[in-house]
């Protein structure tokens, strides 16, 4: 219960009137049907002869003999309507009362529920909008050690589990503790020794009922993180489909799929097993305890008490036989609550996530950008994997400078530091002079433009993708990024020209299409500072020709950092660093390089042989 307050004190706030409303509702809702029932006592009592007394009018003398005041003249009232009508008629009239009651009673039981939706539908629209915006905030460091899968099963099925758990039983848990204590009210009114009586049975069954839920929560959880690393499973087979019909593994990706999900199937069968538990326990538990006071409250009548009429022990059990309905629902939602609050918790490990990518508390800035960039003394590393070491280097403003060596050598690292994609563990990388951290993260971003090594873009048209995260270009200015990206031609070609979806990731375009439109993207930008990580690496000898020179153009008065592996792309660049184990082992033009006869002359004899 502890964790469900805690929920609802985060996310009902702003739907408060909805749960006045409700509240109101439902307390209506409970008056009205004790004194439906109430209706029931003077057809027992005087209808039938159970008791024969006579009544005389009560003013209301004092607010607390309000109670007994209304007692005695609903007896008084119907007393003249026999008198008056006859029974039958009495009994017609008492029988429209208790409709009419009743009518009342379903009406307000409906807004209760009316006014509970919005705010029920509306909580899960906000976890929903939470966690998403939780998730494009958080570092990329957090997604290399979370499974992809993982986390859309966190937003898929977590959340669907929490609407489908906890929200649907909202309304019950709004309404069954006002119905409960409205009808404990009655009872005590009637008989408080009967009362006390129930609520020494009741806690009993509660406890019981308790101790299925807790455990039934553990199994949930296990059950939910089975679920993520089934959508691991999947995510991984979509994405790697072409490797896996290629080396003929579908056997392989067959078993292990259904391992995990016969795994599922066993978590699935105990959670539905002990679900399913609830209702027949509650009823049992439920006719029970009825048993019990029925006894109890025939041995007070038998024994002579005067306190309690047979009449109103009938009452008492009609109430408390209503109350078994309003227990045994609570009982119900706690334990789909129990399963809801399991998904919360996977939920709640995107949500309590900390993004160390942080905005300074006093942030320095920048109105244009020059563009000189430093390196001083930087050394970072993922967990214990050290990949850059005690790193300096000075870019002036303006320069083209590329940084090669073998793969792994850190130099796709030392560009994502540059935006803080991640953050220098030593040292510090500044821009201008000023460390990057001492700037808005939004700011320091957009004044940079990349294009990575994988291509990557959006279901989506060609316009939109090009125009992602550039607000009011125009077609002018797209047709302009395009053909200085050498992709007008083939996107003219297309169905729709500019507005032709590409595809899930651009699938219906080619490699070396997907690149050029990444290319026309960062065109379009237009920053002082571009990345370009393997640019040109997916493009044909003649498109690499083409958009080399287009990018030797936009390159002109910009700070360029260029990572590549074919040499032949940085020949020109005002400085090339040769990196080796996270260090840059050598510096200079591409002719000083050859001329050391070091590491750079070793590369450009691989490629060239």
């Amino acid at each position: 219960m502890k964790d469900l307050f805690a929920m609802l004190r985060r996310f009902v706030p702003p739907y408060k009137k909805y749960v006045v409303l409700n509240i109101v509702c439902n307390i209506l809702a409970s008056v009205l049907t004790l004194f439906s029932f109430a209706v029931i006592i003077p057809i027992l009592e005087m209808l039938f002869k159970v008791k024969e007394a006579t009544y005389e009018y009560m003013p209301l003398d004092k607010m607390s003999d309000i109670g007994d005041v209304a007692i005695n003249n609903f007896y008084y009232f119907t007393q003249k309507a026999i008198e008056v009508f006859g029974p039958v008629r009495t009994l017609g009239i008492l029988a429209v009362l208790l409709v009419v009651m009743t009518g009342l009673k379903v009406g307000v039981t409906y807004l209760s529920s009316y006014f509970i939706i919005p705010m029920r539908n509306g909580i899960v629209r906000d976890i929903r909008n939470y966690v998403f915006d939780k998730m494009v905030i958080l570092p990329i460091s957090f997604f290399t050690n979370a499974r992809k899968g993982d986390v859309m099963a966190r937003m898929s099925g977590d959340v669907g589990e929490i609407e489908n758990s906890i929200m649907q039983s909202l309304d019950m848990m709004f309404k069954n503790p006002i119905s409960i204590i409205v009808y404990l009210g009655g009872m005590f009114a009637i008989s408080w020794k009967l009362t006390v009586f129930v609520l020494i049975l009741l806690p009993l069954a509660g406890l019981v009922m308790g101790r299925v839920g807790r455990s039934l929560k553990r199994k949930s959880l296990e059950q939910q993180n089975q679920w993520g690393v089934l959508m691991s499973n999947i995510e991984e087979c979509l994405g790697g489909l072409r490797i896996i019909k290629a080396f003929n593994a579908e056997d392989k990706v067959k078993t292990r799929f259904h391992r995990e999900n016969q795994l599922y199937y066993k978590y699935s069968n105990r959670i539905a097993r002990r679900q399913s538990l609830a209702h027949p326990m509650s009823e049992f538990l439920g006719t029970t305890a009825v048993a019990i006071v029925l006894w109890f409250g025939g041995t007070i009548i038998l024994g002579g008490n005067a306190s309690l009429t047979a009449g109103q022990f009938i009452y008492f059990m009609v109430i408390f036989y209503s109350l078994i309905n309003p227990a045994k629902d609570l009982s119900k939602a706690m334990y789909s609550i129990q399963k809801g609050l399991a998904s919360m918790e996977r939920v709640d490990k995107i949500l309590g996530a900390i993004n160390p990518i942080q905005d300074p508390a006093s942030p320095m800035e920048i109105k244009s950008l020059k563009g000189r960039i430093t390196y001083d003394g930087v050394t970072f590393s993922y967990g214990t994997n050290e990949v850059i070491h005690d790193v300096s280097l000075d870019i002036p403003a303006g320069a083209t400078v590329a940084l090669v060596g073998q793969s792994g050598s850190g130099k796709s690292t030392m560009a994502d530091l540059i935006p803080r994609f991640y953050d220098v563990q030593k040292g510090a990388i500044k821009v201008d002079g000023i460390d990057v951290r001492d700037l808005r993260v939004h700011d320091l971003r957009s004044f940079m433009g990349n294009v990575n090594q994988e291509a990557i873009l959006f279901n989506d048209t060609f316009f939109n993708n090009i125009t992602f995260g550039v607000e009011n270009a125009t077609m002018e200015d797209v047709v302009r990024a395009a053909k200085v990206a050498n992709a007008h031609d083939f996107i003219m070609a297309s169905g729709d020209g500019y507005d032709t979806n590409i595809g899930d990731r651009g699938c219906r375009l080619s490699g070396g299409q997907r690149q050029r439109i990444s290319i026309a993207r960062a065109i379009l930008k237009n920053p002082p500072l571009l990345i370009l990580d393997e640019a040109t690496s997916a493009l044909d000898t003649e498109s690499e020709k083409l958009v080399q020179e287009a990018l030797d153009r936009l390159m002109q008065g910009r700070t360029t950092l260029v990572i590549a592996h074919r040499l032949s792309t940085i020949k020109n660049a005002d400085l090339i660093c040769v990196m080796h184990e996270g260090r840059i082992v050598e510096k200079g033009t591409h002719s000083e390089l050859l001329a050391l006869n070091g590491y750079y002359k070793h590369l450009v004899d691989m490629q060239t042989f």
